[in-house]
């Protein structure tokens, strides 16, 4: 009898011991989590937002999810500017900031800096290999050495004479737009593809068109079908397991295909523009940033060990296909939009356009700097969604930061940050702050129109300082042609459901919704084309 009770008891205990041992090491992590940020304030949900389980749940009263930034932008940091999220279940603590001058101290690349760009904060970006945007220190300076020179004002010219021939082959070829109106339920459908053609032109010299079809005669996946696949499945490619990849359904088939044929293609690519450089004269050279991305790297003085190799080739090709679309393509379809319902802004874009180009003309580039309006639409979305909306820094060695004090104080206060804490600074945060940006929930393009250069510091959403965006100009000179192109053709109106009012219309519509980047909700729009004055 008595061994019997004792053995009903002791499964029990034994469970009250694990119990209570995981209660204890639950305790302990998170007074260590705190114990790591100096007992920063700051939310103490059971998860952490960017790891598992926390990001799939949705943020609530008791979650911080992956889009908290976002779902709480108006009282995230209503006391602070710089704060913590310490979970007290599962997930290592993280300092989140929407302050400039903590974001000076971790992006900076100088030597007194000891952050660095994590490889878990990359990984979707290392899909065909590392480059610019994810490496760090020496690795990033020899990238940055070689990427510059593929930036400049002859491939900014082929952008925007692309942009206008993209812009005559959507209207040919698009159903709808020859006539006097045209409806648009999802603009993102064509902006999207817009800036993909956009890129692969003047990216990569691919001779892409608009009608062109997804297969080639033979069945096999074109090019572009290719690179609109692996943009599509980014996520998946960069985070499934291998075996995962390999079962045989529709999208993991589909998604490894387009993979393996891109991977293929750009290497074959990589060795026929070697040729081609080493074969021609620099009259010769092709315009497009792959093209002068390899004479750069050709022309590079110190040997190998300056050089890329062809995977780091590959893997900036890739970043500047990823980036510059995701950026372009959900910017572009966000101001489309605001400009559609603040018609007062649309209004004054229009008549700067009708100033400085007129009807009986092309836009040209040097036409850019005088076309701030339109520009300044744009930023203004971009602010308000910020495609890069989180930049993830980590220190190699304990170090010290300087932080604001809490509103209302004056000041800065010092901060510990260990060894391997992630300092995420909070692209949204910044943008919605009313220090840099007073009313900084509206839609005032005006924000950008006296900015000297389009270079303000306040304006982050490319990033800031020399880890900034190299793509910037190539985005914006797009940008500014196409909506230059668009807006004197046609006057953007919402495209109201039945019985909805315009201001359903916004709150429906203008929202964001993060997966990878974070862009605008999908945009319907109405175009009517104008009349000739």
């Amino acid at each position: 009898m008595a061994t019997d009770a004792l053995s009903n008891i002791e499964p029990w205990k034994a469970f009250t011991a694990v119990v209570g041992i995981f209660v204890i090491s639950r305790i302990v992590n998170y007074v260590r989590g705190l114990q790591a940020v100096n007992n920063l304030p700051g939310p103490r949900p059971p998860f952490q937002p960017f790891n598992l389980p926390g990001a799939l749940i949705p943020t609530n009263s008791w979650n911080t999810g992956a889009d908290v930034h976002w779902a709480r932008r108006f009282s995230l940091y209503k006391d602070n500017e710089t704060i913590s999220i310490v979970p007290w279940f599962s997930g290592k603590p993280q300092i989140f900031t929407s302050n400039l001058d903590v974001l000076r101290q971790v992006a900076s690349t100088g030597p007194k800096s000891c952050f660095i760009k994590p490889e878990t904060a990359s990984k979707t970006l290392l899909l065909f290999g590392i480059n610019l945007a994810a490496a760090n220190e020496d690795v990033w300076r020899r990238h940055r050495r070689v990427m510059g020179p593929a930036f400049n004002s002859k491939l900014y010219h082929l952008v925007w004479e692309q942009t206008i021939k993209t812009y005559r082959d959507m209207l040919q070829t698009e159903p709808g737009w020859t006539g006097k109106s045209v409806d648009a339920p999802v603009i993102q459908e064509i902006t999207f593809k817009f800036a993909l053609l956009v890129l692969g032109i003047c990216g990569f010299g691919f001779d892409f068109s608009w009608g062109a079809p997804p297969e080639t005669e033979q069945g096999e996946m074109t090019v572009q079908e290719a690179i609109r696949t692996v943009l599509d499945a980014n996520m998946l490619l960069a985070f499934a397991p291998e075996w995962v990849l390999r079962l045989p359904f529709g999208e993991m088939k589909r998604s490894r295909k387009a993979y393996n044929q891109l991977t293929r293609f750009m290497q074959d690519q990589v060795k026929l523009r070697k040729e081609e450089v080493r074969s021609q004269t620099k009259e010769e050279y092709k315009r497009d940033a792959f093209s002068m991305l390899v004479q750069a790297n050709e022309s590079e003085d110190g040997g190998v060990k300056n050089k890329l190799n062809d995977e780091e080739l590959i893997g900036n090709v890739f970043v500047m296909l990823f980036a510059g679309h995701e950026t372009s393509a959900h910017t572009l379809a966000a101001t489309l939009g605001f400009l559609a319902y603040y018609t007062e802004a649309q209004d004054e874009v229009f008549q700067q356009i009708m100033d400085v180009v007129g009807w009986d003309r092309d836009p040209a580039f040097d036409d850019y700097n005088n076309l701030n309006k339109v520009l300044g639409a744009f930023y203004e979305a971009l602010r308000l969604f910020p495609a890069g909306h989180v930049l993830i820094r980590s220190p190699l060695e304990d170090t010290i930061m300087e932080i604001p004090n809490p509103r209302g104080q004056e000041g800065m206060q010092r901060q510990p940050v260990p060894k391997g804490l992630y300092v995420t600074v909070d692209m949204v945060g910044i943008q919605y702050n009313p220090r840099y940006f007073p009313e900084p929930e509206k839609f005032i393009p005006s924000r950008w129109h006296q900015m000297q250069n389009n270079d303000s510091e306040q304006f982050t959403a490319f990033s800031l300082g020399p880890r900034g965006c190299i793509g910037r100009k190539f985005a914006t000179a797009e940008a500014v042609c196409f909506l230059t192109m668009i807006l004197r053709e046609w006057k953007a109106e919402p495209l109201l459901k039945a019985g909805e009012t315009r201001e359903q219309w916004k709150e429906r519509v203008l929202d964001g919704k993060i997966v990878l980047t974070l862009g605008v909700n999908d945009v319907p729009l109405r175009f009517v084309r104008r009349e000739r004055m």
